[in-house]
């Protein structure tokens, strides 16, 4: 019997072999520039969301139907709003990929109404 038999043997018939479990924060990371320009994309990305949400909602009006431009509604919130996740997304994706994690997460828990 050969040695690479044995190993599947010692593992309880599986042919593949766990990692060993990566820690939750790895203090080299720290001393890492990549580390720091994610944390900073992050935070821009995350300060220009909130400006253009904040901004959008404080310029709500009731809908004045004599003047259809004069007033940001409902459709003109969701739109500034998705439109901010997509263009941030797409800036920040090749830096971080935390933003797709959270998108997904809440995707995640509005499908099965958490």
């Amino acid at each position: 019997m050969s040695s690479e038999e044995r190993n599947i043997e010692r593992q309880h018939g599986r042919d593949y072999h766990d990692p060993p479990p990566a820690p939750l924060l790895d203090m080299g990371e720290l001393k890492q520039w990549s580390f720091y320009r994610a944390l900073i994309a992050e935070f821009i990305a995350t300060f220009l969301f909130l400006f253009f949400s904040v901004s959008t909602v404080v310029n709500y009006k009731e809908p004045n139907y004599t003047d259809q431009c004069s007033r940001v509604g409902h459709l003109g919130i969701a739109w500034a709003n998705g439109g901010m996740i997509f263009v941030l997304v797409y800036c920040t994706s090749g830096i971080s990929g935390i933003i797709y994690k959270l998108f997904f997460l809440s995707v995640k828990f509005h499908v099965s109404g958490n």
